[in-house]
């Protein structure tokens, strides 16, 4: 199936790496490790500048990547082809069956992984999750032999993921070879026992390794940053804190495509009342944000209050959102301005996409120093789209709290973060909670984000 020997490129290096057809593999690696670039040699994209004694490769058309790239690409297509304009009802994309082969559309691959109900949804109506799992089904549908899964367990809830991986796990008996290309060492399936290791373009086996030792490498490869204490104290105020709700909905109904998501749905969240709201894939938590922060027009039929102004009632969005500091899936979809690192932070303080309008010298200090926290400063004038997806969330987030908004609405914000970076966000969360700078709402799967700070749970 695979077979490279002494590979030497810019940007990757590979000393030895076998995977024969059936077996599957774990390639583990911190953000900007160099996923990407394996990515391409995988799927045929990257064939110059390289030189190797061995390089035996599967023919491109057996091989299916399917990454956080390559869905927002499908995404794109999608929005570039919308008919919403030209007809009368809006153009949710294009049916999910169309992706599949026709003749394909009874294969009990569809009820395996829980999609059938969704065949004549339109794409752009699939949450993160479904979305894989319909390109996932796509690939075994047309017999490919090699699947490239990078981060295939990032948007999915407790029991999703462990259906996804039960039914990867049967795919060996079938022939086909799986390579999760993964960022965090917990999220590695059970029955992978094929290690690599990704560490700033370099790939190492560790599968010679014991088990112990494989667990002390990997420790020490996403070992935890510390907090800067310095730059909390520079960058951290509390906010003076008001009796008025930051949020309040009342009996809220919302439906979508004539499905109910949910009804007669209330919240109240004070200043200082840290809320966190879990549920399984598709039940409504992102469209609950979406009423808080306006990005839902049906906030505008119900009965919603955000930072004191009733929606509907003359205010602007701009009177709302520059009390909020927004990150979640759908942002990052939708922010395909190709501006640098720096600008995309500093468009924190505006509340755009792009930038604008001239910003202050302090302003411009924050945002630097926020991209330092997060040690990206080397990239602080590289495009956006040449980073790696985490390093793109990581920008988000630090466009979310460049400005230290009254509330930070969070919809999966460490998708696409290795275990260390992960920690690091929800070091500064507890940070901004114990400081009283933010009023923290966020939606989470992870049992490892359920964090104290949390007094308030809303539960689907």
């Amino acid at each position: 199936m695979l077979s490279i020997q002494a590979l030497e490129h810019p940007k990757i290096q590979v000393k030895q790496w076998t995977l024969t057809l059936g077996e599957s593999c774990a390639v583990l690696g911190r953000n900007g490790a160099g996923k990407q670039y394996l990515d391409m040699i995988l799927t045929g994209e990257l064939t110059t500048q390289i030189n190797a004694d061995t390089l035996i490769l599967p023919d491109v058309n057996d091989v299916a990547l399917i990454s956080h790239e390559s869905i927002v690409a499908v995404y794109e297509h999608e929005l570039s082809i919308e008919q919403t304009d030209m007809t009368d009802e809006f153009d949710f994309g294009t049916p999910v069956k169309e992706f599949l082969p026709k003749h394909e559309l009874n294969n009990d691959i569809i009820d395996r992984f829980n999609l059938r109900h969704r065949l004549d949804t339109g794409f752009r109506l699939l949450s993160s999750g479904e979305g894989r799992k319909l390109f996932i089904i796509k690939a075994l549908l047309e017999k490919k032999k090699l699947l490239v899964l990078d981060n295939p367990f990032d948007e999915l809830d407790l029991q999703s993921r462990a259906d996804l991986a039960q039914q990867l796990s049967q795919l060996s008996g079938m022939g086909i070879s799986v390579i999760f290309m993964l960022n965090n060492p917990v999220d590695i399936p059970v029955w992978v026992t094929n290690l690599m290791l990704l560490q700033t373009g370099k790939l190492l086996s560790l599968s010679h390794l014991t088990e112990r030792e494989q667990q002390t490498t990997l420790e020490q490869a996403f070992s935890v940053t510390d907090l800067d204490e310095a730059f909390i104290k520079n960058n951290f105020q509390s906010q003076t804190l008001e009796l008025n709700p930051l949020v309040k909905i009342i009996e809220a109904t919302v439906t979508l495509s004539r499905k109910v998501i949910f009804e007669n749905l209330s919240l109240t969240i004070l200043p200082d009342q840290h809320t966190l709201i879990i549920g399984p894939n598709g039940c409504g938590k992102s469209t609950l944000l979406g009423l808080i922060t306006g990005d839902n027009p049906q906030c505008y039929s119900n009965n919603v209050t955000v930072m004191g102004y009733k929606r509907g009632s003359g205010e602007s969005i701009w009177d709302v959102k520059k009390h909020l500091g927004i990150v979640s899936p759908d942002l990052h979809r939708n922010y395909r301005v190709n501006s640098s690192v720096l600008t995309i932070v500093l468009s924190g303080f505006k509340d755009s996409i792009g930038l604008y309008s001239q910003v202050t010298s302090l302003q411009k200090q924050v945002a630097i120093d926020w991209i330092k926290q997060f040690d990206l400063f080397n990239k602080a004038n590289e495009p956006w789209q040449s980073l790696s997806y985490g390093e793109q969330r990581l920008v988000l987030i630090a466009r979310a709290l460049v400005k230290q908004p009254k509330l930070l609405v969070l919809d999966e914000p460490t998708q696409g973060l290795d275990q260390a970076n992960r920690s690091l966000i929800l070091q500064y969360l507890t940070k901004i909670a114990e400081l009283k700078v933010s009023t923290i709402v966020m939606v989470s799967h992870r049992v490892d984000e359920h964090l104290p700070l949390f007094s308030q749970v809303i539960k689907f």
